[in-house]
């Protein structure tokens, strides 16, 4: 039987789609100089770095659920560009509300009579350090989250109205037709009700008891998840609209 074009087709790209994500991280990691340079270069530009991390892991992370789901990383229309510059958008949001949430929710908690919140998830690892970033994670995750993943819902359809191009991209979005068109079964049973209460609030409790400087680290790294939770997602709705 003759070997199948397309497998090999497939594998060759997993194995460039590996090394480069090795190349992405692998300096990083043995090299403490290149993460000295990471770090300086983090603290003195944050929301550039943000929109860079999330421009690319967040991008990667919607490749890798596309091949997971259908079994390519691209195709025609599909927009790796468009999609990247909407990932630094909401790189630059993340970033934003990580700030928002961090501050806010500890003070928060001490109008609730929580006393020394904020000095709290400054502190060492403790009971009470834990709980403080169980509720930012809370907060943030069940009111900026939803909204979050919305927007990128409707852009993603979007890009793929417009075919994936830049063009397209910057063309007026049809807001209205795309929300009443959306698969909010998906959207609800699975995006909302599945992904934040059983993932994204448990990682981001942990995102939230690590240094300050690493949050958004953190948070990019993640991004790559919420390329692949999000890219099947909208998959799954491709699929339900198809067969109704």
């Amino acid at each position: 039987m003759a070997a199948n074009p397309l497998r090999f087709f497939m594998k060759k790209y997993d194995l460039f789609f590996l090394l480069f994500l090795a190349a992405l991280f692998v300096p990083f990691i043995f090299s403490a100089d290149a993460f000295a340079i990471y770090e300086q270069f983090n603290r003195s530009h944050g929301m550039v770095m943000s929109f860079v991390k999330f421009a690319v892991l967040a991008t990667l992370g919607e490749m890798l659920g596309l091949r997971i789901k259908t079994g390519v990383y691209s195709f025609q229309g599909f927009g790796i560009l468009p999609r990247a510059i909407v990932w630094g958008f909401l790189g630059l949001v993340i970033k934003g509300a990580f700030t928002i949430f961090a501050s806010g929710t500890p003070v928060f908690l001490e109008y609730l009579s929580m006393d020394g919140a904020t000095a709290i998830i400054k502190s060492d690892l403790s009971w009470a350090k834990v709980m403080v970033a169980f509720c930012i994670s809370v907060a943030m995750n069940l009111t900026f989250g939803p909204m979050m993943m919305t927007f990128h819902k409707i852009t993603d359809t979007h890009i793929l109205q417009t075919g994936g191009t830049l063009g397209g991209l910057f063309s007026p979005i049809p807001i209205h037709k795309i929300i009443i068109d959306m698969n909010w079964d998906v959207q609800w049973n699975f995006v909302f009700r599945k992904t934040i209460p059983y993932f994204w609030i448990p990682v981001h409790t942990i995102t939230f008891l690590l240094p300050p400087e690493y949050h958004v680290l953190f948070a990019a790294l993640l991004g790559l998840m919420l390329g692949v939770v999000l890219s099947v997602a909208s998959q799954m709705g491709r699929k339900a609209t198809l067969s109704s």
